[in-house]
């Protein structure tokens, strides 16, 4: 039988896909999720367990050591337990309070080019080149207070959407949850470990797509629209506000021009979303090779990607929008058991890194369009 240390190891090189093949992995992997003082006090004192350890990190190889003597019985008083803590978790929060209160949030603006990294942001932008003292004070009212505001709001309003959403899965008969932070697995969905990531239509994506069957550069195409149609717009903006200057613009004088114009964008845009709805892996893969270098990761991944065909800019609010996504979600959980090991499977490479990597994962599509709302 594979030892915990040969478990321990393949965790940390995030090769997840055997655990999910394994009853002896997936007793690790739950186990892994649980430990911590109070609660493995707590799943002692219920099954009349007793450790010789005192130390966290000894308790758990004495634990897992102890468990697999009955790997089948094992999993399911684990599985119990930790359902029982999920159950805790979930009620502790107010859902619809906090719903409530990321609506406040009106927009979704980083106000700044931090690439998840706010703190080398501001080195590299203010600390490292200002060496006026005053010049650097008078930018805490013109940007840096700014920055910082657009970074705290987002990273807020992401963390408990996220929290929420994954909510959502947990309180589904079919997935265990993990009772606590784990590197790599949110929850199991019928033994499978999975990572949960909530995104959106990638822009870069889209950029790719539109360049693989010829469409023209957006921003360049909107730019040549305009001065067809005699909309003047500042050219020395930054891209995306000449974007939305543009896009506006044209959207207020809804003549047969414009209109025509919006609509061939959408329209081209629907296209690269009906390539994602019928080959998802196509998308599952260009989202694992080109993820952050910082952020690199082959662990098995959920990719819940949610679309407003209405407005792609706008679909950052999905994530507060239960009432399409609790059905969607659930309805993908109850089908899941008819997917196969096999179609979760995704091989891809990653710049730097010389071999090529295996992992499961899925797409979970939610499309909002007119008001009318469906999903793959």
């Amino acid at each position: 039988m594979k030892d915990f240390q040969y478990w321990k190891k393949l965790h940390e090189s995030e090769k997840l896909e055997e655990f999910s093949q394994d009853r002896t992995g997936l007793l690790w992997l739950k186990l892994k999720s649980m430990i911590r003082k109070k609660l493995v006090a707590e799943f002692l004192k219920i099954n009349n367990l007793e450790l010789t350890e005192t130390a966290l990190a000894k308790q758990f190889v004495e634990l897992f050591d102890l468990l697999c003597a009955d790997i089948a019985n094992s999993n399911q008083k684990l599985d119990e337990f930790i359902k029982a803590e999920s159950i805790k978790q979930i009620e502790s929060i107010d859902t619809k309070q906090l719903v409530s209160e990321l609506y406040k949030l009106k927009n979704f603006n980083w106000c700044g080019d931090y690439q998840n990294s706010l703190d080398k942001y501001l080195v590299n932008r203010y600390i490292k080149v200002h060496k006026s003292f005053d010049t650097l004070i008078s930018k805490f009212e013109t940007e840096i207070n700014v920055a910082v505001q657009g970074y705290v709001l987002n990273s807020w309003y992401n963390h408990w959407s996220s929290i929420l959403i994954e909510h959502i899965f947990k309180s589904h008969s079919e997935v265990l949850p993990t009772v606590g932070q784990i590197k790599g697995v949110d929850f199991f969905i019928h033994d499978v470990p999975f990572d949960l990531k909530v995104t959106y239509l990638p822009a870069e994506y889209i950029k790719t797509k539109r360049k693989e069957k010829g469409f023209p550069v957006e921003l360049t195409y909107l730019k040549k629209k305009a001065d067809e149609a005699k909309i003047n717009f500042d050219r020395k903006a930054k891209p995306a506000d000449i974007f939305y200057e543009i896009i506006e613009k044209m959207k207020d004088r809804n003549d047969a021009f414009c209109s025509d114009v919006l609509a061939t964008l959408k329209s081209e845009k629907l296209e690269i979303l009906k390539e994602v709805q019928d080959h998802p892996k196509i998308l599952a893969t260009w989202l694992y090779e080109n993820q952050g270098e910082m952020r690199f990761g082959s662990k098995n991944r959920l990719f819940l990607v949610l679309v407003d065909t209405d407005d792609f800019e706008n679909s950052w609010k999905l994530k507060r929008n239960l009432d399409l996504l609790k059905p969607t979600i659930l309805t993908y959980l109850d089908n899941f058991k008819n997917k196969h090991i096999d179609e979760l499977k995704v091989t891809f490479e990653f710049k730097g890194k010389p071999q090529p990597f295996t992992a499961l994962t899925d797409i979970l599509l939610v499309v909002k369009d007119g008001g009318k709302k469906h999903r793959v």
